[in-house]
């Protein structure tokens, strides 16, 4: 409990004081953002502030959560590590794509399949060492079981040995490049993917402390959750959450400094981990409901145009543009949004606890 608190409360300050340094080291290599030519007209007093932002609260976290468990004498454990695995393998391709922006200055920087290709990477590392590190219940990381609320009963296993293990790894992967560009989607106006993504390690965050309190290898009892690690994922969430307020001080409207690429895919690898290794994949379509909604947005559009011929539902995608065409001030946007993240999430934590109590 007390290396949460120490882990929140480290990378908050971490974000919320060395920022300005960061963006002035930022500023100094030109890490300016690129603006797209067919974005609002709005948007151009945007072009050159900071960019790569991702690299202040993702280090931020990792060193949050490393300070409080040195600093209570605790060993990290492998689901903490592994989360921390797939936020720094995403944030890294995600640096690459900002880099390459940055350099040729255009907004165009790795190509979709690079992107792809490097989560699949990550995706397929995370599934493998994740089904590793059993306790000594003999409870892993990582299930072959898909998870609503805690592993269903459909086993990947049960399909065979290899097209099992090859499913399992497909689903991985799935989850993963699929939370990642739709936090990548979100991330478009100042504030608006942070503030999200804030909602979302916060349901983690009781999730993992709930599921610790009733973990199985407490006491067999009704509803108790077979679960590696739930404390110290409560743990890692909470640095992640703590490293994205200090940073939306300086990101929200007018942003100081952008996270990026870097910022958006270290977020979305981060959620995906946390999401599987609590046993709650499918409720994470309700705890990134946002995240769904903007991606889906972008689907949609897409697909109208093409089956019309150019004809398109929204005035742009992702669905926060439309509605900044539409003449909503973009501090408007993102509140309205943020309130819709907030209500997704409370509809997932409260249906998480509503399915423990049917267990009672």
């Amino acid at each position: 409990m007390i290396a949460l608190l120490i882990a929140g409360g480290f990378s908050l300050l971490y974000s919320l004081l060395l920022t300005p340094l960061f963006v002035r080291v930022f500023n100094r290599l030109r890490w300016g953002q690129p603006i797209r030519v067919d974005g609002p007209k709005e948007h151009e007093v945007k072009r050159g502030t900071p960019t790569m932002g991702g690299l202040i609260f993702l280090s931020g976290s990792v060193l949050a959560y490393f300070a409080g468990k040195l600093i209570m004498g605790e060993t990290p454990t492998p689901s903490a590590l592994l989360v921390i695995l797939m936020a720094v393998g995403a944030g890294l391709v995600g640096f690459i794509d900002d880099f390459m922006k940055a350099r040729m200055q255009h907004s165009a920087g790795l190509s979709g399949w690079a992107k792809i290709a490097g989560q699949v990477v990550i995706a397929v590392a995370f599934a493998l060492l994740g089904l590793q590190f059993a306790n000594a219940a003999g409870v892993a990381p990582v299930s072959t079981r898909i998870s609503l609320f805690r592993d269903t009963s459909f086993d990947f296993l049960a399909l065979g040995a290899i097209a099992g293990i090859a499913l399992f790894i497909i689903w991985i992967m799935v989850i993963v490049t699929a939370t990642t560009n739709a936090v990548n989607v979100t991330d478009g106006l100042d504030g608006l993917a942070a503030g999200a993504a804030i909602f979302a390690f916060g349901a983690y965050l009781v999730i993992g402390f709930w599921q610790a309190a009733q973990n199985c290898a407490v006491a067999i009892e009704p509803g108790c959750y077979e679960v590696r690690d739930p404390m110290d994922l409560a743990v890692i969430a909470a640095a992640f959450l703590g490293g994205l307020v200090g940073f939306l001080w300086w990101n929200t409207n007018p942003a100081k400094v952008f996270m990026g690429d870097t910022g958006s895919m270290a977020i979305g690898g981060a959620i995906a981990a946390l999401a599987i290794l609590t046993r709650t994949e499918l409720l994470l379509v309700l705890i990134g409901g946002l995240f769904i909604i903007e991606t889906g947005s972008v689907i949609l559009q897409r697909l109208y145009f093409k089956v019309t011929r150019g004809r398109r539902i929204f005035l742009m995608s992702p669905i926060h543009h439309h509605f900044e065409l539409k003449g909503w001030a973009e501090v408007t946007v993102v509140v309205r949004f943020w309130i819709i993240a907030g209500l997704f999430v409370m509809a997932g934590v409260g249906a998480f606890y509503g399915e423990w109590l049917l267990q009672q």
